[in-house]
């Protein structure tokens, strides 16, 4: 349940949605990678990276909390759902 989680935190994001529906109607797959063979560590948490993707390249790199409750960008922005 946490892998679907981190995933669907990413996935609701405004600027996820926006960004999936203009690829959507351009006949582009999008897909959302979920890496746990490296763990990322900010301010003392532990991050999981969560990639959304889209036509082969990656379009932003999101690093979510196992908890679900914490979400950074890949600048290290903290994002409120």
């Amino acid at each position: 349940m946490p892998l679907h989680r981190a995933i669907t935190r990413v996935k609701l994001l405004p600027e996820t949605e926006a960004w999936a529906a203009a690829a959507h109607k351009a006949g582009t797959v999008v897909q959302y990678a979920l890496s746990l063979d490296q763990e990322v560590k900010r301010n003392g948490r532990c991050y999981w990276t969560v990639e959304a993707r889209a036509a082969g390249t990656t379009w932003r790199r999101f690093y979510v909390s196992p908890d679900g409750r914490s979400l950074l960008t890949d600048d290290g922005r903290r994002l409120r759902q």
